[in-house]
């Protein structure tokens, strides 16, 4: 093992190990892998093009749409394609300081993902409890400085990780047993002390993820009270129908990332290691792969503007 400026305590390189236990099967468990990613990155793409395209859907609620399908593609692509590499080529050597950066994209846009499902909760309580003045209050403007400061959140919040990182001594060998560089992951192989970096963690998932979480529990139960009360069951259904694919997307989110949050700090012992790093890929993949799907299957308007984006091109090519 080499070391950065020749000391013993800096590797100049880590080695992710892939899936501990499941080596002979790397590269059948590629292929799922690689077909999600590849109807995550064709599904969101296709999303933000139909978005940005379409007239009908230059709303908030489409807006927010568009901003968590760019989020879900980074989010999958700083992972997926080094995981892939790994699992196919055995590409397993990753530098110090990509290792840190892949830590820190990985971080920055799951807690940006968690930031603008909690964005569109509130999109959806605006517009069910302030009908009128929807487009008013969710102007274009604080659409762009809602989702920056959620963007800069999650930088603040991350960039401590990669130095709290960097200052730990790895005597004990650069083997990761994971398919990319997570923090934890990565400060498990240190032979430090990793208690800062524990309760760190932990205070950035409950400002990121429990402040999230408290808002859209918030925002639903207004959404629920005022649902209730209007005087129609039509009414009723229609006004909730217009949340059940954002209600998906949060289940698809959150179930998989409690999982992984919880299991890797309380059921390190119970639980065999390779479901740990297979979950964790799927917190990743999961969402991006799903939610263009959910919101396909979910959303009439969108429904509308592909059939309506499909005959126009039908249209094209018969004048052809």
């Amino acid at each position: 093992m080499s070391f950065i400026n020749g000391t013993s305590l800096t590797p100049a390189s880590f080695i992710l190990n892939g899936i501990p236990g499941l080596e002979e099967v790397h590269l059948w468990i590629s292929f799922p892998l690689c077909t999600m990613y590849s109807i995550a990155i064709t599904g969101n793409f296709g999303l933000m093009y139909l978005i940005y395209s379409e007239e009908a859907l230059h709303r908030p609620m489409y807006i927010f749409l568009a901003l968590l399908s760019f989020t879900d593609v980074l989010m999958c692509t700083s992972t997926l394609p080094n995981t892939l590499c790994i699992l196919w080529f055995s590409l397993k050597e990753i530098d110090f300081k990509a290792c840190l950066a892949q830590m820190f994209f990985v971080h920055t846009f799951t807690g940006m993902e968690s930031g603008v499902l909690m964005l569109m909760a509130l999109d959806r309580y605006v517009a069910i409890c302030y009908p009128l003045r929807y487009t008013t209050i969710l102007t274009n403007e604080v659409i762009a400085k809602a989702g920056l400061l959620t963007f800069l959140r999650g930088v603040v919040l991350v960039i401590p990780f990669t130095f709290l990182t960097r200052r730990l001594p790895y005597c004990r060998g650069n083997v990761i047993p994971h398919t990319y560089c997570d923090h934890m992951s990565v400060a498990k192989i240190s032979c430090g002390n990793v208690r800062i970096n524990a309760i760190y963690g932990l205070m950035v998932a409950l400002l990121i993820g429990g402040f999230d979480i408290l808002c859209i529990t918030i925002s639903y139960t207004m959404i629920l009270r005022a649902v209730v009360s209007l005087s129609s069951a039509d009414a009723q259904q229609k006004a909730f129908s217009t949340c059940t694919a954002h209600i998906c997307a949060i289940v698809i989110t959150y179930v998989p990332a409690f999982f992984t949050f919880f299991t890797h700090r309380f059921g390190g012992h119970t639980i065999p290691p390779h479901i740990h790093i297979i979950m964790a890929n799927l917190y990743l993949l999961m969402p991006p792969t799903m939610n263009p799907i959910v919101y396909g299957v979910k959303t009439k308007q969108i429904q509308k503007s592909v059939i309506r984006f499909l005959l126009k091109g039908k249209e094209n090519s018969h004048k052809i």
